[in-house]
């Protein structure tokens, strides 16, 4: 895969979005970013990344059918696929997750892929917790991790 080739801003209900765009596919998601604006007409792609992000925030989504490219190596990409089998509105431990990987002893290992996944939400690394169900680092930022977690569950967490 190509570097980034194209970024784009967008809006959503948890702030502003980076998307980066190679080879008319999803490559990047930062979360965070300032109120700056990127010239250019957003591809297809990242309006149909909008769109159903839009749709997911208003609880009318569960899962993203959008095109995207990820660089990583084998064992990231392994445990994001794996990420994609945890079930809208449930989270897993990263114990568990290093356990259905194949060696529960991997859980830093794993715990390090969840943390470079370069699509978040779309791929949902927010849904992965500690072990007694405690949130613990996300790339969005701990409050994001809680705001998507509670979305999905419809409960509220109690943190903060």
């Amino acid at each position: 895969m190509q570097g980034i080739e194209q970024e784009f801003f967008i809006d959503t209900k948890i702030g502003k979005l980076l998307i980066g765009v190679s080879q008319n596919k999803i490559a990047k998601i930062s979360f965070n970013q300032p109120n700056n604006s990127l010239k250019g007409v957003k591809p297809k792609v990242v309006t149909n990344l909008e769109n159903q992000l839009l749709e997911y925030f208003n609880g009318h989504r569960k899962t993203f059918q959008i095109e995207y490219s990820l660089k990583g190596t084998e064992f990231q990409k392994e445990v994001w696929q794996k990420l994609l089998d945890i079930p809208f509105g449930r989270t897993m431990s990263y114990g568990k997750l290093a356990a259905q990987l194949g060696d529960v002893k991997k859980i830093r290992a794993v715990a390090n892929a969840v943390g470079k996944n370069p699509i978040p939400i779309v791929i949902p690394c927010h849904r992965v917790v500690g072990m007694h169900g405690n949130l613990t680092g996300y790339i969005g930022g701990l409050s994001n991790k809680k705001f998507l977690i509670e979305l999905e569950s419809n409960k509220q967490l109690g943190l903060f």
